[in-house]
């Protein structure tokens, strides 16, 4: 059996690395297919580096670009490697334009595909990120829902064969490396004291790219920052940054900008942060996950469990209410469970594959 591995941003890299390593420990025929959606160093090269993974056997190289030119490039270049090497199953992760390509191309060419994380909804069409979800759910043959809730709206949109609820492979990443980040100075070099800063995202294009909503969110954290005395650390997303010069909006001096961190050096920063700001889906299962009280900004999210447990809440994007969000979450007990799985995710993605793919 062959099997492709296709991925092309940071998340994907991080959520499939336990997969890549299972696979090389049983000794599986895999190969790496990188669309290249992420291609600088620090948002795509030196994951490979520290998770210890290895180089991509195809990259395409596809850059950033609209919609329609990512998931275009994508889909040929993926086809094209697909139509050589001849794989048996196509493992995809998560919801960007490179998981739709990825999807699409091999189910035109009636390989199997197997989707890492399915079952997520937002419900909210507005979000590029809920079509892709959506449709490569309804492209794939093995559907790896992390949560009973993601397998419950699988079947709610008629989606009967081919589930099977894993956990999520986030969990086996941040059990995997959090013994590597003890030695990761990054909280010193930054000149903060752990448990005594907040941390930020911010980067998803509804977010970002409404001038509106952006300018409220910095008013938001504005009203953090004159009734808080910490700083907010902020690894600044390429896309944001170009957004605030586009759009002449200025961060307050209280918010610490940084370039985006490897894995290591972020995971150490949300393991020490007193609580998360985000409207990043991937941080709201690690703030969940490490016991870190995260006040997502946004109106919605596809990981309810978060709120469910009491580890997340949502608060939009009007200033008033980021900052009664932010108290309500200080005061919150930090015990609550991990409801993503015992991190043997890959393992049990793996076993599956190479038993129902036969």
């Amino acid at each position: 059996m062959k099997i492709a591995i296709v991925l092309g941003t940071r998340p994907e890299i991080i959520k499939m690395a336990p997969i890549i390593k299972e696979l090389e420990s049983k000794k599986v025929d895999y190969f790496i297919v990188h669309s290249g959606q992420h291609y600088s160093y620090n948002m795509d090269q030196v994951f490979f580096e520290q998770l210890n993974l290895p180089k991509p056997t195809y990259n395409i190289r596809i850059g950033s670009g609209t919609h329609a030119e990512e998931t275009g490039k994508a889909l040929i270049g993926i086809e094209k490697v697909l139509l050589t090497e001849r794989p048996d199953v196509v493992l995809v992760q998560g919801d960007t334009n490179t998981t739709l390509s990825g999807a699409l191309a091999a189910a035109k060419l009636m390989i199997k595909v197997g989707h890492v994380e399915a079952g997520l909804r937002s419900f909210d069409r507005g979000m590029p990120e809920e079509l892709n979800r959506v449709m490569v759910d309804h492209l794939s043959d093995y559907l790896f829902a992390p949560t009973r809730k993601a397998e419950e709206n699988l079947l709610n949109e008629g989606i009967k064969d081919g589930i099977f609820v894993t956990g999520n492979t986030i969990v086996d990443a941040v059990y995997q490396n959090l013994n590597l980040v003890k030695d990761v100075n990054v909280v010193e070099m930054l000149d903060v004291d752990a448990d005594d800063f907040f941390l930020l995202t911010l980067h998803r294009q509804e977010n970002v790219d409404n001038r509106q909503r952006l300018s409220n969110i910095v008013k938001g954290l504005q009203l953090i920052g004159q009734e808080f005395d910490v700083p907010i650390v902020y690894p600044i997303h390429p896309r944001t940054k170009r957004r605030l010069k586009e759009f002449g909006i200025s961060l307050p001096s209280f918010i610490r900008l940084i370039e985006p961190l490897d894995y290591l050096s972020f995971l150490k920063l949300e393991s020490s942060a007193k609580l998360i700001l985000t409207d990043s889906g991937g941080v709201q299962e690690e703030a969940c996950i490490l016991r870190v009280p995260c006040v997502t900004i946004r109106y919605n999210t596809e990981r309810p469990e978060t709120l469910d447990v009491g580890a997340n809440v949502l608060a939009g994007t009007e200033p008033e209410t980021i900052l009664e969000k932010t108290k309500m979450m200080l005061s919150r007990k930090r015990a609550w469970p991990n409801p993503f799985g015992d991190g043997k995710a890959a393992e049990r993605i793996v076993e599956i594959v190479l038993s129902e793919a036969k």
